[in-house]
Order: structure tokens, then C-alpha cells, then sequence
């Protein structure tokens, strides 16, 4: 590309702007509406207890309000939530397990038989209360009880769990028991191990000690939450004076790091050295490479003299490569930490910056909030669906019936022994046959609506930075209030130019959503050249990602200062950077490093700060930790929150020098110094350039 000519109009962020992208701004809105209206749709046909409460055989929920299992519910969950428990039918191609809705679950082993022949009427009258609802004939003959699936043919001990009877399963000196018995009576006259239920209550158990471990997870949080929040305050803090202490530190730190870089080299070429001197005159040490060939024990290789030579030359190579790049690349590096130490400044100026994050979050959790209840709704907005379940063979078993008409119907005179029960939720509907494609417009609206929300954020930090970076008299020539400006030119012109971006990189998102799924689809085939495509599309998209990501980065800058569409604006700082490749690399290598250390000096710290007090090992506040059930809870919490904060600190700062390194080289082309054409940058910049601005004293 060409280099950017004077333009004597250009001072700074451009005020007198048109609108960028209409078309794109027009199709975010018209997909805002049509999200809204799928929303809506949703909301009214899904209904999320599906996924929560238990249901009986006709489709009911337990224990719910508004149904006829409202007062149905388990004594052990007295705010009404109701337990299921099975009625396994003997076995039969079209027979179906009954779930019956109950007050709580068995206590007990008995079987209908035991409980029907005993002289307690109180036997019969506990069993019947797991007995479907319409029974009501306790006189009636035990087998035409079993046969019409009235009643279970037997009942174990079960504990409630998620609203569901399970086998109330332990271990007893490893011994698996239900109740106290190893063994059960399956009410056709066997007696079975109560192995054979583990593998149904498997699950079950894994659920319960996961409850249990929440519940202390949660007893920790109740006890420790304020101590966790002075944690991350404390993170907020040194992460606030790392960024200022950039100002003065970044190039000692740089320095050291280089040098430090040098001594391991030259550390490794030492003791490669002296390994290769030991092994002289060793027997077998002196073998080749290429004699040996490939072991699998790698063990063997450092026993050979020519391994040593060959790490020994390696890393001369590695260091003579290093010293030449620090020779001819020095002046790149010290102008990196010269903008890094600018960016400080710049934050400093503009400290509104350091909490716009927060705004960018809140938004992103509200994406996040709609997409997520969206998904639930219409994964619950299927129908229940009703089948046709009988004992004996019947021309209508499977096919679908509805309760209300079923017992008038020719089916019942045709097939007597015949039920109507519900099967599963589902739909014929053109919405139920479209919930897919719904599914999937909801994911990427997702994307493309989380896209707009970062670049936002991102457009509204290049343009206060860049406000900063063209004020020939810092701060005094700045706009009293550059965030809330800039972002305010973000909104009314560039809505367009955002979902543009946002809108290819959400694309391309979709498209590594879409094989990620085809790739765990895939897993048990064995179809390698498949396999082997897929894992290339994959890489392919996660670097076309990468790429989007970086392009998008610097055409917001562009568009926050210029006001250009987004084409223009990303092939514009395409080229500028491409014109400036060497300073590119360099400086992005320098902030990741400092960015690295710095997450990691803060994190850690705070981390061991609190790994330290939790454990109780700080003799100055020993009896202030509170007691926990496992420590490792609010360390990680804390950890965890540290990282967020720093994250968020130094996204906003590699804003900024991602932005003033753009300002930078687009000073360097378009001015040259003269009383016409003075420079922006700082004078530290303009020192360090050997560069002055002829007739004007510096800022």
C-alpha cells in the first residue's frame, strides 16, 4: 500500500462523520427483532419443568401447582416437590415402565403379594399409596393387579434425589446393601442380589455426593466471602500499580528479561559442553545418531557424545541469532517500551478506562443470559407425546393416542389390554419440525450479537486513546470527556461497521461450532481419511479465527479515528502494518511478555497471599481465617477472580498500545516535523527517533 500523505484537516479523531455500513447496521437490527420475536415464541411454547420435574406416565409434573399431582409430593421436600418412582411391567417387547407420582419414597422391601396376604390392613393401605391413583379396589385378585400394571410387584428402600426414588444403595465393609439386605425378592417368587440394581443407582449416588460436596462448597463461600472479596480488591489494586509502575519499570524489565534469555543460553552451551568433555573415552559414547537409530527409551541418547554436540550447537545457533536480532533490532525494542510507557501515561489520563470492562462484561453477561434461557425454552417446547403400550400383540402398539379419548376408542375393544401412556415430548407442528434451525439461529445470533459487544468496547478505547495520542498539548488539548465521546461516536455512526465485523468473525465461530460437533460425532468411526479432513478444517478455521480477530482489532482503531467503513478501514491498517512488519513483531512480542509477567506476578501473589491465610499460616491474623471443610475453595476462587481482573486491566491497556502504535506510525507518515507538519508523538518518542519539530516547542 501507499503511505499516508499530509492531510492538513487531520487532527485527530475525526468529529464530522457520516454513518458507515448502513446495510449491515439495517440486518443487525431486522436479526435484533427476529431474535426477540424467536425469544418470545419460545417463552410462550417452552416450558423449562420438563427439564426440572419429574413426570408420571400421563405427562403430569409432580408436586406442581395448577395439576392433579399438586398435593402428590415427598414429605422429605415439604415445599411440594414431588418424587417418581418406576413400575417396571413384566418384560415385554411393547411394555412400558409406569412412573407414579408419590408422597414419598418406599421405606421398605415388601411385594404386592406379602403386602396383600398379611392381616395388617395397614400393609396394604402403605402399599397402595405407590399404586397408580385410580386404583382403588384393594380386593381386588393380586394377579389382575400385576396384569394391569395397577400396582408395582415389588418395592425397595429408595431415597429421594432430584425429585426421583432411587435404590437407597451403600457399602458395608464392602458389602453393597440397599437397606440392611444383600438380597431382595422381586415379587415373582426369585430372590435377586441387590448387585443388580447398583448399575441403575450408579448414577444416582455419583449425583447425591456431588450435592453433598456442593452443599460444603457453598457452607465454605457463606463463611469466606468477604475475605475473598478483599482478595480480588486487592488484586484490583496491584493490578492498577503494575500499569503505573510500567511507566518507569517497562524497560528495566525488558532488559532484564533479555539479558536473563542470554545467561540460560549461555548456561545450556556450558553444561552442554561439559557433558560432551565427561563422556570422552566412555565405552559406546562415541556410537552416531545415526547408527543408533530410534530408541524408545530417549534415556540412551544422553549417554552419546554426539547428542551433547548437537544440543551445544543448537543453542549457539540460538544465541548467535539473539545477539545479532538485539544488535540490529535495538532501536525497535526501545521503541516499544517507549510506547508502552506512553500507553501508561494515557491510562493514567483517561482512568474512566479502567472500569469501561465492567460495561463491556454486563453486556456480554446479558447475551449470554438470552441465549442460554432461549435454548432451554425451546429444547422444552416439544409436546407430550402418547403411545400405545399393551401386553399381547395388538396392531395399534406404538402408535400415537390421546388419554382423553383412549378408553372410548377401538383400540381398548380391539386390544383390552392395551394403554395409553406417555412416551416422550415431541411435536408434528411446522415450529416443532423447525426447532433445529431455531436452535441454531439462536447460537449465532449469540456470536454475532457477543462480537458487537467486544468490538464496541474496543472501537470506544481506540477512540479516547487515540484522542489522547493527537492532542498536540498533552493533556490540555484533550476532549473534556474522550470515553463517553467516543463512545458515543461508536454508537451513532459505526453500529454498522461493528456488526460488519462482528458478523465474519461470528460466521466463521459457527463454522468451528458446526465441526467441533461433526468431530465428536465422528469419534467412533473409523473412517481415518475423514478424521484427517476434519482435523485440517479445524485448524484452518482456528487460524482464520486468529487472523479475523487481529484484522477486526485494527480496523476499529481505524474507524474510531477516521471514521471509515469497515473494508476500508481494515485494508487501510492491513498495509500500514504490513509496511511496519518488524515493528509489529517486536512490540507484540514485548507486551505479551510484560502482559505474561505481569499476570503472573499478580495472580501468584495474591494467590500465596491467600493460600496463606486460609491455611491458617500467618501468625498475625491466625484466629481471623475462617474455618473450612476445604480451603482450596476460595484460594481458587480467588486465583481464579485475580486472573479475571488482571485480564480485564491489561485488555484495556493492549488497547491502548495496539491503538498509540497505530497513531504512531500513521504520525510518522504523515508528518515530517516541519512548522506545517509538527509531530504528535511524545517527546521521549521524538528523542528517541532523533526527530524534532522545527519552530514549536514540544509537549
Amino acid at each position: 500500500g501507499t503511505p499516508q500523505k499530509y492531510d492538513p484537516t487531520f487532527k485527530g479523531p475525526i468529529y464530522d462523520r457520516g454513518c458507515t455500513d448502513i446495510i449491515c447496521c439495517v440486518l443487525l437490527v431486522i436479526a435484533i427483532v427476529g431474535y426477540v420475536v424467536v425469544g418470545v415464541v419460545a417463552w410462550t411454547h417452552g416450558d423449562p419443568r420438563k427439564v426440572i420435574y419429574p413426570t408420571d406416565s400421563r405427562g403430569q409434573f409432580c408436586g406442581q401447582q395448577g395439576t392433579p399431582n399438586e398435593y402428590v409430593s415427598s414429605l422429605r421436600r415439604p415445599r411440594g416437590e414431588g418424587s417418581c418412582l418406576h413400575v417396571q411391567p413384566p418384560h415385554s417387547v411393547s411394555s412400558s415402565p409406569i412412573q407414579i407420582c408419590v408422597s414419598k419414597c418406599p421405606d421398605r422391601y415388601q411385594t404386592y403379594l406379602s403386602a396383600y396376604g398379611s392381616r395388617t390392613p395397614s400393609e396394604l393401605e402403605y402399599y397402595r399409596q405407590f399404586c397408580v391413583p385410580e386404583f382403588k379396589n384393594l380386593q381386588k385378585a393380586p394377579i389382575e393387579v400385576l396384569k394391569d400394571k395397577e400396582c408395582p410387584a415389588m418395592i425397595i428402600p429408595s431415597t429421594p434425589l432430584a425429585r426421583r426414588c432411587f435404590p437407597a444403595i451403600r457399602a458395608k465393609k464392602g458389602v453393597i446393601m440397599v437397606g440392611n439386605e444383600t438380597t431382595y425378592d422381586d415379587g415373582r417368587g426369585r430372590r435377586r442380589n441387590v448387585t443388580e440394581l447398583l448399575e441403575g443407582a450408579k448414577k444416582a449416588n455419583v449425583v447425591l455426593e456431588t450435592r453433598q460436596l456442593a452443599m460444603k462448597i457453598f457452607e465454605d463461600y457463606t463463611v469466606s466471602w468477604y475475605w475473598i472479596i478483599i482478595g480480588l480488591v486487592i488484586a484490583m489494586v496491584a493490578s492498577f500499580i503494575f500499569i503505573v509502575l510500567l511507566r518507569f519499570l517497562a524497560g528495566i524489565m525488558v532488559w532484564v528479561m533479555i539479558v536473563m534469555v542470554i545467561l540460560v543460553l549461555g548456561y545450556g552451551i556450558f553444561h552442554c559442553y561439559m557433558e560432551y568433555a565427561k563422556l570422552k573415552g566412555e565405552a559406546g559414547s562415541d556410537v552416531s545418531l545415526k547408527d543408533l537409530g530410534f530408541q524408545t527409551d530417549l534415556r540412551v541418547y544422553l549417554h552419546l557424545r554426539q547428542t551433547w554436540l548437537a544440543f551445544m550447537i543448537i543453542l549457539c545457533i540460538v544465541e548467535v541469532v539473539i545477539i545479532l536480532l538485539l544488535i540490529f533490532l535495538r532501536k525497535r525494542i526501545l521503541i516499544a517500551i517507549a510506547l508502552i510507557k506512553e500507553a501508561s501515561r494515557a491510562v493514567g489520563h483517561i482512568m474512566m478506562s479502567l472500569l469501561f470492562p465492567l460495561c463491556t462484561f454486563f453486556l456480554l453477561c446479558l447475551c449470554i443470559a438470552y441465549w442460554a434461557s432461549t435454548a432451554v425454552f425451546l429444547s422444552t417446547s416439544n409436546e407430550a407425546i402418547y403411545k400405545v403400550f399393551n401386553e399381547s400383540a395388538c396392531q395399534f402398539s406404538g402408535q400415537t393416542c390421546k388419554p382423553e379419548t383412549f378408553n372410548t376408542s377401538n383400540v381398548t375393544k380391539l386390544c383390552p389390554d392395551a394403554q395409553c401412556l406417555f412416551a416422550f415430548y415431541g411435536g408434528e407442528t411446522a415450529y416443532h419440525k423447525y426447532l433445529i434451525v431455531l436452535q441454531f439461529f439462536n447460537v449465532f445470533m449469540f456470536f454475532w450479537l457477543a462480537n458487537f459487544v467486544i468490538a464496541l468496547g474496543q472501537v470506544t478505547l481506540a477512540g479516547a486513546f487515540a484522542s489522547y495520542y493527537w492532542a498536540f498539548k498533552k493533556p490540555d488539548d484533550m476532549p473534556a470527556f474522550p470515553l463517553f465521546s467516543a463512545f458515543g461516536r461508536a454508537l451513532r455512526y459505526h453500529t454498522g461497521s461493528l456488526a460488519f465485523g462482528s458478523l465474519i468473525l461470528a460466521i466463521v465461530q459457527v463454522i468451528r461450532v458446526t465441526l467441533e460437533y461433526l468431530d465428536h460425532r465422528l469419534k467412533a468411526a473409523d473412517n481415518k481419511f475423514a478424521k484427517f479432513l476434519l482435523s485440517c478444517l479445524k485448524c484452518c478455521f482456528w487460524c482464520l479465527e486468529k487472523f479475523i480477530k487481529f484484522l477486526n482489532r485494527n480496523a476499529y482503531i481505524m474507524i474510531a479515528v477516521y471514521g471509515t467503513n469497515f473494508c476500508t478501514s481494515a485494508r487501510n491498517a492491513f498495509f500500514l502494518l504490513m509496511r511496519n512488519i518488524i515493528r509489529v513483531a517486536v512490540l507484540d512480542k514485548v507486551t505479551d511478555f510484560l502482559f505474561f509477567l505481569g499476570k503472573l506476578l499478580i495472580v501468584g501473589s495474591v494467590g500465596i497471599l491467600a493460600f496463606f491465610f486460609f491455611t491458617q499460616r500467618i501468625k498475625l491474623v491466625q484466629d481471623t481465617a475462617p474455618p473450612l471443610n476445604y480451603y482450596w475453595v476460595p484460594i481458587l476462587t480467588v486465583i481464579v477472580g485475580s486472573y479475571l481482573i488482571a485480564h480485564g486491566f491489561f485488555s484495556v491497556y493492549g488497547m491502548c498500545v495496539d491503538t498509540l502504535f497505530l497513531c504512531f506510525l500513521e504520525d510518522l507518515e504523515r508528518n515530517d516535523g516541519s512548522a506545517e507538519k509538527p509531530y504528535f508523538m511524545s517527546p521521549d518518542l521524538k528523542k528517541l527517533l532523533k526527530k524534532t519539530n522545527k519552530g514549536q516547542p514540544d509537549a
